[in-house]
């Protein structure tokens, strides 16, 4: 998803956002994140399109950031919507001066803190789920005795 206009004729305009120390330079949505997009943020708009748009807005804006300090993989919007997303570098766009540009793959959208209150401690809410999985896991083997 790259900015498509220049202002003037023969100008440079980087087409990469800059997002913690990767250089982002282009967005995919997996078909989980956007099955997720549709399930926990919008039902309307739900095209691939649309989606990587309103991500490139929002890196533009500057309305990223990542959710904890020392991972890179979980970041939020506005400090409500949570995505997964990966890095990868692009094996055909670079900057300027030769530095490598990279791809953010959209792993899955979490939903948004405002609405699923357990996703303000992500830790915490993993290990709950891991727990309430394991303990269903053995309720139901004990059924099966």
């Amino acid at each position: 998803m790259r900015d498509k206009q220049n202002e003037r004729w023969r100008t440079y305009e980087p087409f990469y956002v800059e997002l913690g120390d990767k250089k982002v330079a282009d967005i995919i949505v997996t078909n989980h994140a956007r099955a997720r997009w549709a399930d926990r943020v919008d039902s309307e708009k739900t095209d691939y399109a649309d989606i990587a748009n309103f991500l490139w807005q929002c890196l533009k804006q500057g309305r990223i950031a990542p959710y904890y300090r020392n991972e890179q993989d979980v970041y939020m919007i506005d400090e409500d919507l949570i995505f997964v997303a990966e890095f990868v570098v692009s094996d055909k766009d670079v900057d300027l001066l030769g530095n490598p540009l990279h791809k953010m793959i959209v792993v899955t959208f979490l939903g948004r803190m405002s609405v699923t209150m357990e996703l303000r401690d992500l830790k915490t809410y993993y290990s709950w789920l891991r727990h309430s999985r394991r303990m269903t896991l053995i309720k139901n083997n004990r059924k099966r005795r």
